[in-house]
């Protein structure tokens, strides 16, 4: 199956989705903060990102993939240090980046290194669950074009 391909590159995909994701939340909440005045923002934000996040966990188990198959990032944590800082920084926007940039920064990989720890081995996940495959009916049928013998 597909799934031992995770263990291969579980560390490499740990960093660079942290990379991202905190990126996403730090600039796409700051963003939203600093134009609409709203403390709250990135922790709704993150709410938001948590729950169509689960959609599309169901949506993938609904496909025949295991429960596991998708890890739900632990956004809303650092969304609340974000919110935090924007409320304690209200009078200097800079401060409410670069702090606040960096306490996601730092928080967000530790708050989903400890939900990775959770997780189900994957090679026992790919053991346990062989990889979904299409059902007879719509299996390609090989062309036997120029076949005489």
């Amino acid at each position: 199956g597909d799934y031992i391909f995770y263990t291969d590159w579980m560390w490499t995909s740990f960093v660079v989705f942290s990379i991202s994701q905190s990126t996403m939340l730090a600039v796409g909440a700051i963003y939203y903060m600093l134009f609409t005045g709203v403390p709250g923002t990135a922790t709704y934000y993150a709410t938001i990102m948590t729950i169509y996040t689960w959609v599309a966990k169901g949506a993938w188990f609904a496909l025949g993939y295991p429960y596991d198959f998708i890890v739900v990032p632990v956004w809303i944590p650092s969304a609340m240090l974000l919110d935090l800082t924007y409320w304690a920084t209200r009078r200097n926007k800079h401060a409410a980046i670069i702090i606040g940039g960096t306490l996601v920064g730092l928080s967000f990989p530790l708050f989903n290194m400890v939900n990775l720890l959770l997780v189900r081995d994957p090679l026992e996940v790919a053991f346990k669950y062989p990889r979904p495959t299409l059902p007879a009916y719509m299996t390609p049928i090989e062309p036997q074009v120029g076949k005489f013998y």
